[in-house]
């Protein structure tokens, strides 16, 4: 009996403690990600007329309310780079201020998922390297995330430039869609190769 006693107390560790310490790390490598990218898609106050636009969009959220945050499973996609033989790794992680609309996503995740596998196999290793070029990426899964939900996400700023004016007697008056619950996009990691 004294045996069976004897054998933990030879110093030897219990093998969950080396699961743990796994566990531990890799909580902290995610949650090391998700603050990169909470500072590379962090709005700057100082942006002028993009800051204000930004402001309604925030007011929506409840006070003392936090987001629901949906993680995605990370996507490994082809980029159109001449030969094909570059691709991507992208993890996903969606904003959301309402929680119940987090279960219309799961609903909708096979659509949503192909819609943004289409997205990001239009892009060039070139364009996913620069800040410009996530930006604009992290805009079009929000639209992509968006379309099956029936919300509509605003256009870009070139896009309305481009849109010619026309100017009758009387204006129509301008429709303001329906606030989107979906928030931001977060990339929770970002590998090109």
């Amino acid at each position: 009996m004294s045996d069976a006693h004897a054998a933990p107390a030879d110093g030897a560790k219990p093998p969950k403690s080396k699961k743990m310490m796994i566990i531990v790390l890799a909580a902290v490598v995610l949650l090391g990600g998700g603050a990169g990218a909470f500072f590379m898609l962090k709005p700057k106050a100082d942006h002028g007329e993009e800051g204000a636009a930004a402001a309604p969009a925030a007011a929506h959220v409840k006070p003392g309310t936090p987001p629901t945050f949906l993680p995605m499973d990370s996507l490994v996609v082809n980029l159109s780079d001449p030969g094909g033989d570059r691709f991507a790794q992208i993890g996903i992680t969606l904003e959301i201020s309402d929680p119940h609309v987090a279960d219309s996503v799961k609903a909708f995740m096979p659509a949503i998922r192909s819609g943004i596998l289409l997205v990001v196999s239009q892009r060039t290793t070139q364009e996913l390297l620069q800040l410009e070029g996530k930006e604009k990426l992290a805009r079009d899964i929000r639209r992509e995330v968006s379309k099956p939900l029936g919300f509509e996400v605003e256009e870009d700023e070139d896009e309305v430039e481009e849109k010619p004016v026309a100017k009758k007697g009387k204006a129509k008056p301008k429709r303001v869609p329906p606030h989107n619950p979906i928030e931001r996009v977060l990339f929770s990691s970002f590998i090109v190769q």
